[in-house]
């Protein structure tokens, strides 16, 4: 490999001899790399996750069929902004928790249910 190839010459260029002092600019390089790549992928991809969640919380009605984090199936039976009533059997009602719903019945959860 010959050291003068053109794709390595700004490499070089960058690169100081022991007595030269490196400019500061230089050294927040690969900082500012390492937060690039955390932000596209940790950050992002979360990002869109919490929107995806929170889309389908907003998009329950009643009647729906869904699964609680818990494993409790039932159809809605009313909806506030924080509470959802699911019934769960003929004349049996219980109050949940609107983020404890994880997805409709028989679909895909669209929330991740934590390991516990």
């Amino acid at each position: 490999m010959n050291t003068m190839d053109p794709l390595f010459a700004p490499l070089f260029a960058l690169a100081s001899s022991p007595g030269q002092q490196v400019s500061p600019l230089i050294q927040l390089i690969p900082f500012a790399l390492v937060l690039a790549i955390f932000y596209f992928v940790i950050l992002l991809p979360m990002k869109k996750k919490q929107a995806k969640v929170q889309d389908f919380l907003e998009s329950l009605k009643a009647g729906d069929k869904v699964v609680t984090s818990g494993g409790l199936f039932g159809s809605i039976a009313k909806i506030t902004d924080q509470v959802v009533q699911l019934q769960v059997a003929p004349n049996v009602r219980v109050d949940i928790s609107k983020a404890a719903i994880v997805g409709y019945q028989g679909q895909a959860p669209v929330v991740e249910a934590p390991n516990t």
